[in-house]
């Protein structure tokens, strides 16, 4: 099993899903030398996994290992931000709101 595990849920093949799938491997390549588990999710073939999981836009990446579950929403293009979002190892922290 991975270290970490993310599912990304996409509308179809478009420029910005697979920025954001791009993106996401991109990190996990990085940050974690490929310990990683990306399962990617077309809402348009399956809505009733996009339903179960709450998702209102796209695309969306749920991190599920290790805990907690996180959540992003974008094509993840600001690299540093996501990967402290989703918290990657050493990752920048983020200022606080």
């Amino acid at each position: 099993m991975a270290a970490y595990s993310f599912r990304l849920y996409v509308t179809g093949r478009t420029p910005r899903s697979h920025a954001a799938e791009s993106n996401l491997r991109r990190l996990c390549h990085t940050l974690t030398d490929g310990d990683c588990e990306v399962e990617v999710i077309d809402t348009v073939e399956y809505p009733e996994r996009a339903a179960g999981d709450h998702i209102m836009a796209t695309p969306t990446v749920i991190r599920l290992a290790p805990s907690p579950q996180l959540r992003v929403i974008g094509d993840l293009s600001d690299l540093g931000r996501a990967a402290a979002y989703l918290g990657f190892p050493d990752s920048p922290p983020l200022p606080e709101r």
